[in-house]
């Protein structure tokens, strides 16, 4: 049971881990002379000259809605750690981590709408740059890896049950 405990616990914090890098680090569209991300976009390879996104940007909105979701993802991605910890020490022996599952459940919602709008807008957003000469960056692929983490610890956190 400890060994499973300790995977549980290893995999969630590398979920968090996961979901720091992808909502900080600016690569979420990357070309050969930029590098583009949530907070602002970086002209050079050396990524020395950076201009942060602004309410200029005719998709400020959604923008906004891609930094608060993956801020909001990570935020409940740590909310469910703690509750992990306090639900290993409170619950009786036999019941289920719901309260933890239903929290990484939300933050699995919140980083798959995130990367989603991303998804189907990343043209729109940066309409000064040459797209077509980008790819998706690590921090792009590392919110969807983000996204299958916290799905697969929510469902581990349901069929869990505490036992001696």
């Amino acid at each position: 049971m400890l060994v499973v405990l300790a995977f549980i616990i290893i995999f969630h914090i590398t979920s968090i881990a996961l979901l720091f890098i992808a909502t900080i680090d600016n690569a979420w569209w990357v070309g050969q002379d930029f590098y583009v991300g949530i907070w602002k976009i970086c002209l050079n390879a050396t990524k020395t000259e950076c201009v942060e996104i602004g309410s200029d940007n005719p998709n400020f909105q959604a923008i906004q809605a891609i930094q608060a979701t993956m801020i909001l993802s990570t935020i409940l991605c740590c909310i469910g750690l703690l509750s992990f910890g306090l639900q290993l020490f409170r619950l009786k022996q036999g019941e289920r981590f719901v309260f933890t599952a239903i929290i990484q459940l939300l933050s699995c919602l919140c980083v798959m709408i995130a990367a989603a709008i991303y998804t189907s807008m990343y043209e729109k957003f940066h309409p000064t740059l040459n797209i077509t000469n980008g790819t998706f960056g690590y921090s792009f692929i590392l919110a969807w890896i983000a996204f299958a983490f916290t799905l697969i610890s929510s469902i581990m956190y349901l069929i869990l049950r505490k036992r001696k």
